[in-house]
Parts: C-alpha cells; structure tokens; sequence
C-alpha cells in the first residue's frame, strides 16, 4: 500500500468512527451497564491510543493508565468492569486527544516514518471498535426503560430480498483453510494449512425470527434435553426464555422498538441458544472449517453490513454480513500459529481458550473488513454481539 493511500484509508476510518458517535448525546457516550459493552467514550480513546502507543511508540503516561484495554506488557490499567466510572477526561478532552493523535499520524504517514503494517493493524482494530461501539451502544439503549432509538432514520430492510431456507451440498476432501498471503490478515487466521472435511450440507441461509419462535412456542426454554450442560446451566441463571431484546411481540432495534419480523435472521443468540436450537431441528452447527470451505470464493463484499445504513439483519441468503453466525469450533491456534513480536502479541493469542469461532461478519460490521477466513470469538454464553447461526447437516443426514 502507497503512502498515500493509506493516508487516505487512515483519514476514512478515523472519520468513520466519529461519524458513529454523532448521534449520541454526552450521557449516552459514558454509560457502561455491564462489563462486556464499554462506553462509547472509551472505544473513542482506545481507539487512539493504540496508534500513538502502538504505531508513534510515545504513550502519554496517564492516557496508556487509562486506556490500555488487555496489553500485560505495556503496564497497569483500569479494570475493564469500571470504564464506565472515569467522568474524566471528559469527552472533549478525548476528542481532542483524537485530534492531537491524527495530526501526529498524518506526518508520520506522509514522512513515511510509520510502520506500514502496525498502521493497518490500527486500522482493522479500529474497524472492530466501530462495530463494538454499536453493539455496545445497543446494549446501553436497549436495556434502559424506555429503550430510546441510537437512529430513527435508518435504512429498512428490503422485503423482496426473503428466502426460504434450502440445503446446499458441498464436497469434502483435504482443503486448505486460512489466511494466503495476499492481503491484510490477523495473526490468529495464519497460517494456511489443510485440513480433511467431510462432504456436508450447508443451510443457504442463517435462522430467521420464526425459527427462534416455533423454539420458543415448543418450549425448547424450558426442556433440558436441547441444552448443553453449561447452556442449561445459563438459561436458569440467566432466566432466558427468548434472545436478548425480545419482549413478547416485539424486539429492540437501533432504530427503536418493532413487532418481531418472522422472516428476518435471528440475532442476539448465544452460543448456547444456536446449539439447543440446532439440535432441537434435527441438525447441527458447521465447524469453522467447513464454514470457511463453503464460503470460499464467494464475494465477501456481498452482504449487508454497517455501510448499509440499516444496522439489522435483513432476510438474506449471503453468508457475509447480516449476523455473525457461531460454528461448533473452539477457538484455538492453527497448527504452526506463532504469535506477533512485541506487544501486539497479545492480541489474539492470549484469548484461545473458553471460545468459540463465529464467521462472516454483521449488519454492524464495515465493509471490506472481513473475509473468508475471518476468525471472530466471543464466550459461548455472550448475547449482546450481532450473532446467529446458519445449520449444517452431515451428508445425507435428515432434514
């Protein structure tokens, strides 16, 4: 990548993330209800630090204090579960740091001083952080009493693009997963290596809304023999009885509140919710290998995501945006993965344990952030991510 387009893509996603934000009031922007969704102001600054810390190398010592999210090598930093209790810096100290930031990094792009590679790690970090300030934010408004609208002027779906849900076959055989050499990728898709897959049977499309309620109506929330041990062990701790959002006959958007559309894809599922129902249906969750192998060669440009100006799932038969669909995969290293020099080590590596792989991207995701080989992970009991799931049947198994 030239110096100057990368000047330009630096300007587009640091813009982008503002753009997030401009809807939101200043209390809306530090309120964090529950450890796992960070306060908008937070994404805002962490964001930034890790390009003055990561690519300029010059932290400021009480903004690396502040807003250091999980780096052991780069020192002490606030608990996770209290980013919601710094009032300050205030925000427009924060956007100010942004500022400050960006014109330090616009010099050393143009001087040709910052490391090319670290810069587009910034980037795609920063694109993840566009996604976790909406799926944050949608816990924030979701879950107040009144659950007020993040936008009333979004995109709604459109209705001629519904599908019945159908079965595609594809092959086995020794294949090759993960990242080429092409491109940008992160640590954990590397490296590309085979692996034997079986010939299975792919859904051509995610669970819709209807799924999830003929579940509910045959009560699968109250029938342990759906449920993995620890699964059943959440819905009673946790008193689920539908995904998160769903109240009766209607659901929480970031447009708002609407009745449940029974033809949308279902989101908000945990990993626990996908299996119990994939079980429930006669089939089961795809592994990560054989998600990648069915995705491979498709355009992973194709699909709605952020850029779409809807900002929830549509109808869609692509197996890129929409939601985030779980695999029955761990998430645990590829054979020869070797972690990152320094402290972007950290990364990725660190967290390969008590996962699981979700693929594809979401309705909440940029454009042209994710691929084929895509490894997202989330806690198999996490719900507020845009996640669902698309079934899979053994060759010739029962539908």
């Amino acid at each position: 990548m030239t110096a100057t387009s990368l000047l330009e893509r630096f300007k587009a996603v640091r813009n982008s993330t503002l753009r997030r934000s401009e809807p939101l009031t200043i209390e809306d922007q530090l309120v964090q209800p529950m450890a796992d969704a960070s306060p908008t102001k937070w994404h805002l600054a962490h964001s930034t630090w890790f390009f003055e810390t990561i690519v300029l190398g010059a932290p400021d010592p009480e903004f690396n204090f502040l807003f250091n999210s999980y780096y052991e090598a780069l020192g002490p930093r606030v608990e996770r579960s209290k980013r919601g209790m710094m009032s300050r810096p205030s925000l427009d100290r924060v956007l100010a740091y942004r500022k400050d930031v960006d014109v330090r990094m616009v010099r050393a792009i143009e001087a040709g001083t910052a490391d090319g590679a670290l810069t587009e790690l910034g980037l795609h970090h920063e694109q993840q952080h566009q996604e976790l300030m909406l799926t944050d934010l949608k816990y924030v408004l979701g879950t107040q009493p009144l659950r007020p609208a993040y936008r009333t002027d979004l995109r709604p779906r459109e209705r001629s693009s519904d599908a019945a849900r159908d079965w595609r076959s594809v092959d086995g055989g020794v294949v090759e997963i993960g990242a080429t050499t092409e491109g940008f990728s992160f640590d954990n898709e590397r490296p590309r290596h085979r692996v034997f897959v079986d010939p299975f049977q792919l859904a051509t499309r995610p669970l819709a809304n209807h799924d999830v309620q003929e579940f509910i109506a045959a009560g699968g929330y109250r029938d342990a023999k759906h449920w993995l041990s620890d699964g059943w062990a959440a819905v009673h701790a946790e008193q689920w009885t539908a995904p998160l959002y769903w109240r009766d006959d209607e659901y929480y958007t970031l447009g708002g509140v609407r009745p449940i559309d029974p033809d949308e894809t279902a989101c908000h599922l945990s990993f626990y919710e996908a299996d119990a129902i994939a079980r429930w249906r006669g089939a089961r969750l795809p592994t990560e290998a054989e998600w990648e192998l069915a995705a491979t060669g498709l355009d992973p440009m194709i699909g709605n995501y952020a850029d779409d100006d809807r900002l929830h799932p549509g109808a869609g038969e692509a197996m890129f945006g929409d939601v985030w669909e779980w695999t029955r995969s761990s998430y645990a290293p590829y054979p020869g993965f070797r972690e990152l020099a320094g402290a972007v080590g950290e990364y990725n590596g660190k967290f390969m344990s008590g996962q699981q792989v979700l693929r594809g991207g979401s309705c909440l995701s940029p454009r042209g952030h994710v691929r084929a080989s895509y490894r997202n992970f989330f806690p198999p009991n996490a719900r507020w991510q845009m996640t669902g799931v698309r079934l899979a049947l053994d060759h010739g198994g029962a539908r």
